[in-house]
Order: structure tokens, then C-alpha cells, then sequence
């Protein structure tokens, strides 16, 4: 697995679990995770609520 891959996966497991838990993120963190992101197109985050 290539680094570049590595990292969006990280990103997107991040997103995930900030989403399931309905997480806040503080700007410089949203800001990092947007800019990592952005190098991801075909990445997906997928989660499921918790009930």
C-alpha cells in the first residue's frame, strides 16, 4: 500500500469515527483533514451513527 493511500485511509477512518460519535473537530483540525482530503478523490468515508 502506498503511503499516499495509507494516509487518505487514515483520514477517512478519522472522519468516520468523528461522525459516528458525533465528534467536534477544531478548525486547525478540519483545516488538515480538508487539506489531506483533498488529495483523496477516490477515497469514501462510510460510518454508521451510533443509535
Amino acid at each position: 500500500m502506498a503511503a499516499a493511500d495509507v494516509h487518505c485511509r487514515y483520514v477517512a477512518e478519522w472522519v468516520a469515527a468523528k461522525l459516528r460519535w458525533c465528534l467536534a473537530a477544531d478548525e486547525a483540525v478540519a483545516a488538515a483533514l480538508r487539506e489531506v482530503a483533498a488529495g483523496c478523490p477516490d477515497q469514501t468515508v462510510t460510518y454508521e451513527p451510533v443509535a
